[in-house]
């Protein structure tokens, strides 16, 4: 029987996306359409309570020079996002140290490997943590906060910081 992360593990490679990247629609524009810094979503000030329609959004969103867009073959509207268009909900992980592997899991759906594709970046925003993990060219998710202090769990200390392992790669959460 396969277990919880080997089917995560086959969802982070599985995710079949548009091709954005390669659509150059000629008509660009604007569309109210607001993600929030704690991943909800809003179009002309009312909340999109539709979890199927926030998802099928974040597979055609995109992040150009001029901002966030959704994106067709047809047309660019670029969107207001407040912080991360994503949020980075839940954890799994298996292996030890530097064997471990870790997979997020957004609000949107998306199952990421952490790993030299998808790095986890902390800033520092007035002392406080605010922790982040690429989902796709350039679209982060911010790490919730329960998810965070699950990964401060699995990290160790090593010269002054707290470095967490995923895929041989070493990521700093933090100085301890």
């Amino acid at each position: 029987m396969e277990d919880r992360f080997d089917t995560l593990l086959q969802a982070a490679g599985d995710r079949n996306l548009p091709p954005v990247e390669q659509w150059q629609p000629q008509h660009v524009g604007d569309i109210d359409i607001h993600i929030k810094a704690d991943g909800r979503w809003f179009h002309d000030g009312t909340e999109i309570k539709r979890q199927r329609l926030v998802d099928l959004f974040a597979t055609i969103l995109r992040l150009d020079a001029d901002g966030f867009c959704l994106v067709t073959p047809a047309e660019k509207l670029r969107i207001r996002v407040d912080e991360a268009p994503f949020i980075a909900i839940d954890v799994e992980s298996d292996g030890e140290g530097r064997q471990r592997r870790i997979i997020l899991t957004t609000n949107v759906g998306d199952h990421v490997l952490v790993g030299s594709a998808n790095p986890i970046t902390v800033l520092d925003n007035q002392g406080e943590p605010r922790p982040y993990v690429e989902v796709r060219a350039g679209l982060r998710a911010l790490i919730a906060r329960s998810v965070f202090y699950r990964l401060v769990d699995l990290g160790e200390v090593r010269d002054g910081r707290l470095e967490l392992w995923s895929c041989g790669i070493p990521f700093v959460l933090g100085d301890v």
